[in-house]
């Protein structure tokens, strides 16, 4: 994906001045890149969640920065910030909270579990069980919660990053494709390549402190992180575009290497998406590009291998690609 900072090859009179949240955002990723060394797409994709009001998972073997880089996402903001250990024993009333009798008032109190915070960080995900993991999903969908009848809000900005890996499966509770579908986005993470290794390498042979996140600054209020969200749901969509959003989610459905194809709400997101990506880079109008860059984060999850492909060693990506390049671009 193109870098942030380059100017865009087209040039229009925007409508809509976005260049504060290409500058701040752009500040954002310079003050995450203190501490990590590479994973340009993860941000970039991190941020676009985060404009577009949608939650993240993160998949990627140990030690690729999963964990970290939301700690200093969430460290760039003027927010709240919470973790939760998913583990087997992990139970609903853990993370939402739970009544306690309070014996003064000889009547129940509710106290609020960790869930009730601005950015949230899932440490694995799927190792906790599957009721668990539904009352978690609720919240993220309803961003409320009712406890014995009465309904708590949840404080905006929510957004939460979860992460999972990709190997250790043993112990593990695999995420339903109806919960999946709850994330904006899944990002892949790689390995980094042998010159960002060799950085990552130096900067921890050099480093003073052992604490990596202190020289990580707040950057980001609440206030311009809901005036950058109402920025971005005025991003212009021109009706092709529309349409070529369209075309390719239906074409998920007429694969016949895939056994699941994309929903309606696949169509929402890669358009909220596409939205946010606009205005990482400053423009108020979504370009085919844009679309094409968030595709496979927005689609991949949401979409399932027919088992025999999968065996080929077929893969999501691959189709998803596949379509993106049988599609006619619009002009």
């Amino acid at each position: 994906m193109e870098d942030i900072t380059q100017n865009e090859s087209l040039h229009f009179d925007a409508r809509i001045d976005m260049s504060p949240v290409h500058d701040k955002l752009l500040e954002v990723r310079r003050e995450i890149g203190k501490v990590i060394v590479g994973q340009e797409r993860m941000l970039d994709m991190l941020l676009v969640s985060m404009l577009a009001n949608g939650h993240v998972l993160l998949e990627g073997v140990p030690g690729v920065a999963k964990t970290i880089t939301a700690k200093l996402l969430a460290k760039t903001m003027h927010v709240g910030f919470s973790r939760i250990q998913f583990t087997p024993d992990l139970m609903p009333s853990d993370i939402l909270g739970t009544l306690v009798f309070d014996v003064k008032k000889s009547d129940f109190e509710y106290r609020k579990g960790p869930i009730f915070s601005n950015i949230i960080l899932i440490d694995e995900i799927n190792r906790a069980p599957a009721k668990t993991q539904a009352a978690l999903f609720e919240v993220m969908e309803e961003r409320q919660i009712t406890i014995d009848g009465d309904t708590y809000a949840m404080s905006l900005p929510f957004l939460v990053l979860a992460t999972q890996n990709p190997i250790e499966q043993e112990g593990t509770y695999r995420l339903p494709e109806a919960q999946l579908d709850r994330f904006l986005m899944k990002i892949e993470i790689d390995y980094p390549e042998l010159d960002d290794e060799i950085e990552i390498i130096s900067r921890e042979h050099h480093m003073l402190t052992s604490n990596k996140l202190s020289d990580v600054h707040p950057l980001v209020t609440k206030e311009e992180i809901f005036a950058f969200q109402a920025l971005v749901r005025q991003v212009r969509v021109e009706p092709q575009i529309i349409a070529y959003i369209a075309k390719v989610v239906v074409n998920t459905r007429q694969n016949a290497l895939l056994y699941l194809g994309a929903s309606p709400r696949a169509s929402i997101a890669l358009l909220n998406a596409s939205k946010a990506l606009a205005a990482l880079k400053g423009r108020d109008f979504v370009t085919p590009e844009d679309i094409k860059d968030v595709s496979y984060a927005v689609l991949g999850h949401r979409v399932i291998v027919a088992p025999e492909k999968e065996m080929e060693g077929i893969t999501a990506k691959l189709i998803i690609k596949q379509i993106i390049e049988s599609v006619d671009i619009p002009r």
